[in-house]
């Protein structure tokens, strides 16, 4: 096989995969470390604290090489919001998952792309052309991920898959107040992502460095998630991780999961652009079913499935709509840049002539 074609279809697509699929670990990992008494607090900022570590060679190598000059004051109290908002998605992610499960956060997930959708309408970053097909499939998606979000919030149905025999309670529960919450505060995570990642393409046109941005967004979290950690929880013996699956769940989530993740993305927004990346999200509900239900034994219901479903065609339709309007602004760019160049014949000539 032409290696050519190996880094540019075969490791992209194995990369994707393999982030999606170590997302869902983080986050079974720190289901099962939050039954066994792991506080979510000090999880966040072990989770900071060692991927600012796990990054900090990368950023070294990419600051020497970097023709970039020192970010201005401006831009660090930017990251510094990032990394505020950063924090507070975490934490409210966290506790939605400790109400329900890792499925319902790969679920809730999808609603992203919507969220982003709706913030850069608000925010004037996206232009509505409500005769444009592509306009239609992002609104029409987003009012599907969100009828999904509403299925999967509001609705459980019957058991689908379990290895635990259910009790009557279960059976005849369409609602439970954990589950509500739980993805109450999933969707807020992922409202604050999608603020989040409209603020880092702020920040990332002022000042271009990927790997840089990322580290100090990392030290700026663990400053953060410390202060506020210790000032919520001052005992220092609810910081001691006394759980061996406690211990694994902070060691993936700070040296593997948050910091492959990030490098992972950035690598693969190079090389293939947001949308290649997108594409994969829908994956972590299988992972996160799957594992919710052989690991945690997690009961995976009807509604969920529906949902999930419902989440993850109205999230393809949104990115499909994003698709098709920026290969419709690629088209427009080319005609205009080949009818200027046709109106300069004469200046092509004498650049032909000098070569």
């Amino acid at each position: 096989m032409d290696e050519r074609i190996v880094h540019r279809d075969w490791l992209p697509f194995i990369a994707m995969v393999s982030v999606e699929f170590s997302n869902v670990i983080t986050n079974t990992l720190f289901k099962a470390a939050a039954l066994h008494g792991l506080n979510y607090y000090a999880f966040i900022v072990y989770t900071f604290v060692l991927s600012s570590l796990s990054l900090l060679p990368f950023y070294v190598i990419s600051h020497r090489k970097s023709e970039l000059p020192h970010p201005k004051l401006s831009t660090l109290c930017k990251i510094s919001i990032l990394g505020l908002i950063g924090l507070v998605s975490q934490f409210v992610g966290y506790k939605g998952i400790s109400y329900g499960s890792p499925t319902l956060a790969s679920a809730i997930g999808n609603l992203t792309p919507a969220f982003t959708f709706i913030l850069a309408i608000i925010f004037r970053m996206e232009k509505l052309a409500l005769r444009s097909l592509s306009t239609e499939f992002k609104i029409g998606g987003t009012a599907i991920s969100i009828v999904g979000a509403l299925v999967v919030t509001m609705y459980k149905g019957p058991p689908v898959m379990s290895l635990k025999t259910p009790s009557v309670n279960q059976l005849l529960s369409a609602l439970q107040s954990d589950w509500v919450t739980g993805a109450i505060y999933l969707a807020a995570q992922y409202l604050l992502l999608a603020i989040w990642y409209i603020f880092q393409a702020h920040i990332m046109k002022e000042y271009p460095a990927e790997i840089i941005v990322v580290f100090m967004y990392q030290v700026c979290g663990s400053i953060l998630s410390l202060s506020l950690g210790l000032f919520v929880i001052p005992n220092l013996d609810a910081w001691i991780v006394r759980t061996q699956i406690g211990l694994a769940a902070v060691l993936y989530s700070g040296l593997l999961g948050s910091s492959l993740s990030t490098l992972v993305h950035t690598w693969g927004l190079h090389l293939k652009g947001p949308v290649y990346i997108a594409t994969f999200r829908p994956l972590s509900i299988v992972f996160a079913a799957a594992m919710g239900v052989f690991i945690l034994g997690d009961t995976l219901y009807l509604g969920s499935v529906i949902g999930s479903l419902l989440i993850s065609i109205g999230f393809y339709a949104v990115i499909w709509g994003k698709a098709k309007e920026e290969i419709v602004d690629d088209s427009e760019i080319n005609s205009l840049q080949a009818s200027s160049s046709q109106k300069t014949p004469l200046l092509q000539d004498s650049r032909v002539e000098n070569i």
